[in-house]
Protein backbone atom coordinates (compact mmCIF):
# COMPACT_ATOMS: atom_id res chain seq x y z
CA UNK A 1 0.00 0.00 0.00
CA UNK A 2 1.54 3.31 -1.08
CA UNK A 3 0.92 6.72 0.46
CA UNK A 4 -1.90 7.57 -1.96
CA UNK A 5 -3.74 4.35 -1.11
CA UNK A 6 -3.28 4.97 2.61
CA UNK A 7 -4.60 8.51 2.30
CA UNK A 8 -7.61 7.26 0.36
CA UNK A 9 -8.28 4.62 3.02
CA UNK A 10 -7.88 7.16 5.82
CA UNK A 11 -10.29 9.56 4.13
CA UNK A 12 -12.77 6.73 3.75
CA UNK A 13 -12.60 5.79 7.41
CA UNK A 14 -12.65 9.31 8.84
CA UNK A 15 -15.05 10.82 6.33
CA UNK A 16 -18.81 11.00 6.51
CA UNK A 17 -21.43 9.11 4.56
CA UNK A 18 -25.00 10.09 3.64
CA UNK A 19 -27.70 9.25 6.16
CA UNK A 20 -29.99 6.41 5.09
CA UNK A 21 -33.70 7.01 4.66
CA UNK A 22 -35.89 6.96 7.75
CA UNK A 23 -37.68 3.77 6.71
CA UNK A 24 -34.37 1.86 6.74
CA UNK A 25 -33.52 3.16 10.22
CA UNK A 26 -36.94 2.10 11.52
CA UNK A 27 -36.65 -1.28 9.76
CA UNK A 28 -33.27 -1.85 11.43
CA UNK A 29 -34.88 -1.13 14.81
CA UNK A 30 -37.67 -3.64 14.11
CA UNK A 31 -35.19 -6.37 13.11
CA UNK A 32 -33.07 -5.67 16.20
CA UNK A 33 -36.15 -5.90 18.41
CA UNK A 34 -37.04 -9.21 16.76
CA UNK A 35 -33.59 -10.49 17.76
CA UNK A 36 -34.05 -9.39 21.38
CA UNK A 37 -37.69 -10.08 22.24
CA UNK A 38 -38.33 -13.77 21.34
CA UNK A 39 -36.48 -16.09 23.70
CA UNK A 40 -35.39 -18.59 21.05
CA UNK A 41 -33.70 -15.95 18.89
CA UNK A 42 -32.40 -14.06 21.91
CA UNK A 43 -30.65 -17.14 23.27
CA UNK A 44 -28.41 -17.12 20.19
CA UNK A 45 -28.17 -13.35 19.70
CA UNK A 46 -27.25 -12.84 23.36
CA UNK A 47 -23.74 -14.11 22.60
CA UNK A 48 -23.01 -10.75 20.98
CA UNK A 49 -24.16 -8.90 24.09
CA UNK A 50 -21.95 -11.17 26.20
CA UNK A 51 -18.96 -10.19 24.04
CA UNK A 52 -19.69 -6.52 24.76
CA UNK A 53 -20.35 -7.25 28.45
CA UNK A 54 -17.07 -9.06 29.05
CA UNK A 55 -15.23 -6.60 26.83
CA UNK A 56 -16.52 -3.82 29.07
CA UNK A 57 -15.09 -5.55 32.13
CA UNK A 58 -11.78 -6.07 30.37
CA UNK A 59 -11.45 -2.54 29.03
CA UNK A 60 -12.28 -0.96 32.37
CA UNK A 61 -9.80 -3.25 34.12
CA UNK A 62 -7.05 -1.99 31.82
CA UNK A 63 -8.13 1.65 32.14
CA UNK A 64 -7.99 1.45 35.93
CA UNK A 65 -4.52 -0.08 35.97
CA UNK A 66 -5.49 -3.69 36.65
CA UNK A 67 -3.78 -6.61 34.91
CA UNK A 68 -6.15 -8.39 32.53
CA UNK A 69 -5.52 -12.13 32.72
CA UNK A 70 -8.08 -13.28 30.18
CA UNK A 71 -11.69 -13.51 29.04
CA UNK A 72 -13.83 -16.61 28.58
CA UNK A 73 -17.11 -16.77 26.67
CA UNK A 74 -19.35 -19.82 27.10
CA UNK A 75 -22.01 -21.47 24.95
CA UNK A 76 -24.72 -20.76 27.54
CA UNK A 77 -24.05 -17.02 26.85
CA UNK A 78 -22.31 -16.54 30.20
CA UNK A 79 -18.80 -15.18 30.43
CA UNK A 80 -15.93 -14.55 32.79
CA UNK A 81 -13.28 -11.83 32.86
CA UNK A 82 -10.31 -12.35 35.16
CA UNK A 83 -8.12 -9.42 36.19
CA UNK A 84 -5.50 -9.03 38.88
CA UNK A 85 -4.87 -6.11 41.14
CA UNK A 86 -6.16 -4.60 44.34
CA UNK A 87 -9.27 -6.61 45.35
CA UNK A 88 -11.07 -3.51 46.59
CA UNK A 89 -11.19 0.18 45.74
CA UNK A 90 -12.44 2.33 42.89
CA UNK A 91 -10.73 0.37 40.13
CA UNK A 92 -12.41 -2.86 41.16
CA UNK A 93 -15.78 -1.14 41.53
CA UNK A 94 -15.56 0.42 38.06
CA UNK A 95 -14.47 -2.89 36.55
CA UNK A 96 -17.40 -4.75 38.11
CA UNK A 97 -19.87 -2.03 37.09
CA UNK A 98 -18.73 -1.95 33.47
CA UNK A 99 -20.23 -5.25 32.32
CA UNK A 100 -23.98 -4.67 32.29
CA UNK A 101 -23.56 -1.08 31.15
CA UNK A 102 -21.06 -1.72 28.34
CA UNK A 103 -23.42 -2.87 25.53
CA UNK A 104 -25.73 0.11 26.03
CA UNK A 105 -22.92 2.64 26.30
CA UNK A 106 -21.22 1.19 23.20
CA UNK A 107 -24.54 1.47 21.41
CA UNK A 108 -24.95 5.06 22.53
CA UNK A 109 -21.47 5.89 21.27
CA UNK A 110 -22.30 4.19 18.00
CA UNK A 111 -25.51 6.20 17.72
CA UNK A 112 -23.51 9.40 18.13
CA UNK A 113 -21.19 8.32 15.29
CA UNK A 114 -24.12 7.47 13.03
CA UNK A 115 -25.85 10.75 13.81
CA UNK A 116 -22.66 12.42 12.58
CA UNK A 117 -22.67 10.34 9.39
CA UNK A 118 -19.63 8.25 10.31
CA UNK A 119 -20.84 4.83 9.27
CA UNK A 120 -17.46 3.54 8.08
CA UNK A 121 -15.73 4.75 11.23
CA UNK A 122 -18.22 2.80 13.32
CA UNK A 123 -17.72 -0.42 11.37
CA UNK A 124 -13.92 -0.18 11.42
CA UNK A 125 -13.87 0.88 15.05
CA UNK A 126 -16.00 -2.11 16.04
CA UNK A 127 -13.69 -4.41 14.06
CA UNK A 128 -10.64 -2.99 15.85
CA UNK A 129 -12.27 -3.51 19.26
CA UNK A 130 -13.14 -7.11 18.40
CA UNK A 131 -9.58 -7.83 17.26
CA UNK A 132 -8.22 -6.34 20.49
CA UNK A 133 -10.66 -8.48 22.48
CA UNK A 134 -9.65 -11.62 20.59
CA UNK A 135 -6.13 -11.36 21.95
CA UNK A 136 -7.45 -11.77 25.49
CA UNK A 137 -9.94 -14.62 24.90
CA UNK A 138 -8.79 -17.84 26.54
CA UNK A 139 -11.22 -20.54 25.39
CA UNK A 140 -12.12 -22.08 22.03
CA UNK A 141 -15.81 -21.19 22.03
CA UNK A 142 -15.01 -17.61 22.92
CA UNK A 143 -12.44 -17.35 20.14
CA UNK A 144 -14.91 -18.81 17.65
CA UNK A 145 -17.68 -16.34 18.52
CA UNK A 146 -15.37 -13.33 18.40
CA UNK A 147 -13.74 -14.44 15.13
CA UNK A 148 -17.14 -14.99 13.48
CA UNK A 149 -18.44 -11.64 14.70
CA UNK A 150 -15.29 -9.87 13.52
CA UNK A 151 -15.51 -11.63 10.16
CA UNK A 152 -19.04 -10.32 9.64
CA UNK A 153 -17.90 -6.76 10.27
CA UNK A 154 -14.94 -7.17 7.91
CA UNK A 155 -17.06 -8.66 5.13
CA UNK A 156 -19.68 -5.94 5.39
CA UNK A 157 -17.03 -3.20 5.53
CA UNK A 158 -15.08 -4.45 2.50
CA UNK A 159 -17.52 -6.22 0.20
CA UNK A 160 -20.92 -4.56 0.42
CA UNK A 161 -22.42 -1.41 -1.00
CA UNK A 162 -22.77 1.75 1.14
CA UNK A 163 -26.51 1.15 1.55
CA UNK A 164 -25.89 -2.30 3.01
CA UNK A 165 -23.17 -0.95 5.29
CA UNK A 166 -25.55 1.72 6.57
CA UNK A 167 -28.31 -0.80 7.23
CA UNK A 168 -25.89 -3.11 9.06
CA UNK A 169 -24.43 -0.28 11.16
CA UNK A 170 -27.87 0.89 12.27
CA UNK A 171 -28.91 -2.69 13.01
CA UNK A 172 -25.84 -3.22 15.20
CA UNK A 173 -26.42 -0.04 17.19
CA UNK A 174 -30.13 -0.73 17.67
CA UNK A 175 -29.28 -4.25 18.79
CA UNK A 176 -26.73 -3.03 21.35
CA UNK A 177 -29.07 -0.52 22.98
CA UNK A 178 -32.09 -2.83 22.90
CA UNK A 179 -30.10 -5.91 23.83
CA UNK A 180 -28.38 -4.08 26.66
CA UNK A 181 -31.70 -3.65 28.46
CA UNK A 182 -32.89 -7.26 28.63
CA UNK A 183 -29.99 -8.83 30.62
CA UNK A 184 -30.62 -6.46 33.54
CA UNK A 185 -34.26 -7.53 33.73
CA UNK A 186 -33.14 -11.17 33.47
CA UNK A 187 -30.69 -10.66 36.33
CA UNK A 188 -33.39 -9.01 38.42
CA UNK A 189 -35.74 -11.95 37.81
CA UNK A 190 -33.04 -14.49 38.72
CA UNK A 191 -32.21 -12.71 41.96
CA UNK A 192 -35.90 -12.49 42.83
CA UNK A 193 -36.01 -16.27 42.45
CA UNK A 194 -33.03 -16.71 44.74
CA UNK A 195 -30.45 -17.38 42.00
CA UNK A 196 -27.43 -15.44 40.66
CA UNK A 197 -26.27 -14.44 44.15
CA UNK A 198 -22.71 -13.92 42.91
CA UNK A 199 -23.72 -11.57 40.11
CA UNK A 200 -22.03 -8.28 39.28
CA UNK A 201 -24.64 -6.50 41.42
CA UNK A 202 -23.83 -8.70 44.41
CA UNK A 203 -20.09 -8.26 43.93
CA UNK A 204 -20.61 -4.50 43.82
CA UNK A 205 -22.70 -4.71 46.99
CA UNK A 206 -19.82 -6.43 48.78
CA UNK A 207 -17.31 -3.92 47.41
CA UNK A 208 -19.27 -0.78 48.27
CA UNK A 209 -21.67 -1.68 51.08
CA UNK A 210 -24.60 -0.51 48.93
CA UNK A 211 -27.35 -3.11 48.51
CA UNK A 212 -27.50 -5.10 45.29
CA UNK A 213 -30.91 -3.64 44.39
CA UNK A 214 -29.32 -0.20 44.16
CA UNK A 215 -26.81 -1.50 41.64
CA UNK A 216 -29.64 -3.12 39.68
CA UNK A 217 -31.36 0.27 39.67
CA UNK A 218 -28.11 1.81 38.38
CA UNK A 219 -27.89 -0.77 35.58
CA UNK A 220 -31.52 -0.09 34.66
CA UNK A 221 -30.93 3.67 34.67
CA UNK A 222 -27.89 3.44 32.38
CA UNK A 223 -29.38 0.96 29.90
CA UNK A 224 -32.80 2.61 29.61
CA UNK A 225 -31.35 6.12 29.40
CA UNK A 226 -28.92 4.94 26.72
CA UNK A 227 -31.79 3.41 24.75
CA UNK A 228 -33.78 6.61 24.88
CA UNK A 229 -30.80 8.81 23.99
CA UNK A 230 -29.63 6.53 21.19
CA UNK A 231 -33.14 6.30 19.76
CA UNK A 232 -33.36 10.07 19.73
CA UNK A 233 -30.06 10.33 17.86
CA UNK A 234 -30.80 7.57 15.38
CA UNK A 235 -34.25 8.87 14.51
CA UNK A 236 -33.06 12.48 14.37
CA UNK A 237 -35.58 13.67 16.95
Amino acid sequence: MDIADFEELWDRVTGTQPDPELWLIVAAAVVALAAVAPYGVWRLARNTITIAHEGGHGLMALLTGRSLEGIRLHSDTSGLTVSRGKPTGLGMVLTAAAGYTAPSLLGLGGAALLADGRITALLWGATALLLALLVMVRNAYGMLTVVLTCAVFLLVSWLTEPEVQAAFAYLVVWFLVLGGVRPVFELQAKRRGGAARDSDADQLARLTGLPAWMWLFFFHAVTLTSLFAAGTLLLGL
